[in-house]
């Protein structure tokens, strides 16, 4: 079974950080990552069955959004390789939010996992998350400069 697992630390309450990253639909914060992030259903973008496709290649759905754990749980149903759905079953991402004890800052935990072509898969995967996480961080940094 293939895995990743990434973590950062925002500067931000983690309510805020949760309102961007629980909006399945919108990721204008993924600047230079997500060039596209489309609904392709008319599910909200807070429901659990969203549908969204992202940069016109990557179909994902949305499994579980658990508002008061600040848990996001969804699918990667299809992509292009190493992750397109001849390569890997079962791909699940998770990411949980806690905020960091007396800081004010959140603590993003980004995992996934799934079955078949585990290292380029893992390869591919992480360097997304990673950069992922890196925009997420800066779209906090830059509304707080400006």
């Amino acid at each position: 079974m293939g895995n990743t697992h990434q973590t950062i630390e925002i500067d931000a309450p983690l309510e805020n950080v949760w309102a961007k990253i629980s909006d399945f639909h919108n990721m204008d914060w993924a600047s230079g990552v997500i060039a596209s992030c489309l609904s392709i259903d008319k599910i909200g973008s807070r429901e659990v069955g969203a549908k969204r496709l992202l940069n016109g290649a990557i179909h994902e759905t949305l499994l579980e959004l658990d508002s008061e754990q600040h848990i996001m749980r969804y699918s990667i149903d299809d992509g292009p390789s190493p992750i397109a759905s001849n390569e890997v079953s079962n791909y699940i991402g998770v990411i949980t939010l806690t905020p960091s004890t007396g800081s004010g800052q959140t603590s993003v935990e980004w995992t996934s996992s799934w079955q078949g072509n585990e290292v380029a898969a893992t390869k591919f995967c992480s360097g997304v998350y990673n950069a992922l996480l890196a925009a997420l961080k800066t779209s906090f940094a830059v509304a707080a400069a400006g």
